[in-house]
């Protein structure tokens, strides 16, 4: 009897047992989920990859190359990044419809899901600006004042200090910003297309761009007063000049010649 008694388990054994079978099988799970989700993760943008170069090879290969390294008729896309892709897709400025000083914004042919397959292509063939999330380019909150200053400073000698664009040399151009989303005015500070110069967070942190974009928002809106009247595209005193010589000397001309025909015919009567 005391023999069985020994060898008889403690009544909380099973229970110490249980506890370490769940702590074991957490544990497991700790390793190995998050492996496994870095997994799914990883098959997911490979995945998208092989979906965008499909995507790609019909609708860019033919200027760009069929590696994204570029031909006479277009130039290498490797290391552009996923933003300039989002940009220049997203304005509808590539698929180009013929080549030219400068492409056009146009009606878009892809859809959002097709850019960022697109985007996560030409991503993979070399690092470049990454296509910007909401919180970055929001301009919830941003200095529309500060925005003023940067704008006028860094852009306005291109696109005038309302941002409705301006002639530029050999045909090209610095586009109206009105009606610009805000995340194509973040990827185009971000990548510089086109003429325009980039202004990487190492330039220009997040937290201007967005300023300038609150501004831009606002300066051409119903929020914006203009006490001057009629802004003639906002392009400064040579134009407003020479409207008035056009205009104001035509009418003062137009009305002369209608008081002296008046003058005439009082005359002869």
């Amino acid at each position: 009897m005391k023999k069985l008694s020994a060898r008889r388990r403690h009544p909380l054994a099973a229970v110490v047992v249980l506890l370490l079978a769940l702590a074991a099988t957490g544990g497991l799970y700790a390793a190995f989920a998050p492996a496994d989700k870095a997994q799914a993760d990883e098959t997911a943008q490979s995945l998208a990859i092989e979906e965008g170069k499909k995507l790609y090879s019909v609708g860019c290969a033919s200027c760009h190359g069929t590696g994204g390294q570029g031909t006479s008729d277009g130039p290498s896309l490797v290391g552009v990044g996923s933003a300039a892709v989002d940009f220049q897709v997203g304005t509808g400025r590539m698929p180009a419809q013929q080549p030219g000083a400068q492409v056009p914004k146009k009606k878009v042919i892809y859809k959002q899901a097709e850019i960022d397959l697109l985007s996560a292509y030409i991503a993979s063939l070399g690092a470049g600006p990454v296509t910007p999330t909401e919180k970055q380019y929001s301009p919830e909150g941003a200095n529309i004042a500060n925005g003023g200053d940067l704008f006028r400073t860094n852009c306005a000698q291109c696109h005038n200090f309302t941002g409705e664009g301006g002639a530029l040399t050999h045909g090209k151009y610095a586009p109206n910003l009105a009606g610009s989303s805000p995340k194509h005015i973040y990827e185009a500070m971000q990548t510089g297309p086109q003429n325009m110069p980039s202004f990487p967070d190492t330039t220009m942190p997040e937290q201007e761009k967005r300023d300038i974009i609150a501004y831009l928002q606002t300066v051409n809106s119903g929020e914006s007063e203009n006490p001057g009247g009629l802004k003639l595209g906002g392009l400064g005193p040579v134009t407003e000049g020479l409207f008035a010589w056009i205009f104001g000397l035509g009418a003062l001309i137009a009305v002369a010649i209608w008081v002296a025909a008046h003058t005439a015919k009082a005359k002869k009567s």
